[in-house]
């Protein structure tokens, strides 16, 4: 597979709603289709509006694979009402809270996508608990606190099959440019010896499975 997208998917991934910027979009596909040649799914936590789910998604495609998404779609941490990442045209005006799934859907099917993709909707610890399919590639960039950060790596990271690949987003290790729980589950990540590191890109972390455990 090619290690980088093609015109009409990064135009799609630019015009998407979201954080990630294009080069750690550009790493995270590379990863993508190196996993994508083990033949299993592809796993991100932390759809948030779909625009790293595109990358993966034309990965799967093309790779003829799945792409999973797992989302309970109500905003992480930092997305509530008066945090810096908030945007009021997320919000649902009948119930009052967060809702990017009606967001993501129109990312899909812009980008010609939805066929693609699994989306699950639920909290990613009650999705990790009842999935039993091993993975390529496992994505984790939900929530930035320790508990969830924390708790999508014990869901998911067992989950990553020999030889594939877990990525971690917004790793920072210097307290000034971001939050440390992404950091601390990097650092857990290698100190298992269950994983090792394949490349750095910016905040973007990318870890081969080498050994057992996680």
């Amino acid at each position: 597979m090619a290690a980088a997208p093609a015109p009409k998917t990064l135009a799609a991934f630019e015009a998407a709603t979201g954080f990630m910027p294009l080069n750690e979009g550009l790493a995270l596909y590379a990863a993508a289709a190196e996993a994508a040649a083990l033949g299993l799914p592809l796993l991100e936590v932390g759809t948030y509006c779909g625009r790293s789910t595109i990358l993966l998604a034309d990965v799967a495609r093309e790779a003829g694979t799945t792409a999973v998404t797992v989302d309970h779609h109500r905003g992480s941490e930092e997305q509530q009402p008066g945090w810096e990442y908030h945007n009021p045209e997320l919000v649902d005006p009948e119930v009052g809270r967060m809702d990017t799934l009606p967001a993501f859907r129109r990312t899909l099917f812009h980008a010609g996508l939805e066929e693609h993709v699994v989306a699950l909707v639920g909290r990613s610890p009650q999705v990790a608990r009842i999935w039993n399919t091993p993975l390529g590639l496992v994505f984790i960039d939900g929530g930035h606190t320790d508990e969830h950060a924390g708790g999508d790596y014990e869901g998911w990271a067992p989950h990553v099959a020999d030889g594939g690949l877990l990525v971690i987003h917004d790793v920072f290790p210097d307290p000034a440019d971001g939050g440390q729980a992404p950091y601390r589950v990097y650092l857990r990540a290698l100190a298992s010896g269950a994983f090792t590191e394949v490349s750095v890109t910016d905040s973007l972390r990318v870890l081969r499975r080498t050994g057992p455990g996680s």
